[in-house]
């Protein structure tokens, strides 16, 4: 185990580790869908429309920053300052897990040699497996295809991934 100091910088290194994760996560879903919709063009399957509820249905992230803003503010976001704070929300979850992940990495450094895998799987069977819907922000995870448990697996394979990678490199610096 590393001192205060090492601990300190592993928190930054987490955290910075951390956001460059949630922007990774997010460039891998983009591409993703883009691949899944081309993939259903080619074959020829018609894209199953949303409906109304669907594509107007708040995100678990929309949810968390309006129970925010009611928490601090006492009010309901509007949809555009949803839709604003969604993302703010999911990069400073991205961050915190980030920095607890920079902890770890230097209390008990083994928990690194997955190059951060084992840590994306266990933020995502935590947070979006078990966490959100416990939280009632969103259905329960039985609720869902397969598909969309093993995307959602997969893109916090790419934030732990994305973290790990970075988090190492900062710290090498500091």
């Amino acid at each position: 185990m590393r001192g205060d100091h090492g601990i300190a910088k592993g928190v930054l290194a987490g955290a910075l580790g951390g956001l460059a994760g949630a922007w990774a996560m997010n460039e891998f879903m983009a591409i993703s869908q883009g691949v899944n919709k081309a993939w259903k063009r080619s074959a020829h399957q018609p894209e199953k429309p949303q409906s109304q509820g669907d594509s107007q249905e708040d995100d678990a992230t929309m949810k968390t920053a309006d129970r925010l803003a009611m928490l601090f503010t006492h009010r309901h976001l509007t949809s555009e300052q949803k839709k604003k704070a969604g993302p703010i929300v999911h990069y400073a979850y991205g961050a915190l897990m980030g920095a607890a992940y920079g902890v770890i990495a230097e209390m008990v450094p083994i928990t690194t040699k997955g190059i951060g895998t084992a840590y994306g799987a266990a933020v995502w069977l935590g947070g979006d497996e078990i966490g959100v819907p416990a939280l009632g922000l969103s259905k329960a995870s039985t609720a869902y295809p397969l598909s969309v448990h093993m995307n959602g697996l997969a893109t916090h394979l790419v934030y732990g991934t994305s973290l790990d990678l970075v988090r190492r490199g900062i710290r090498a610096l500091l």
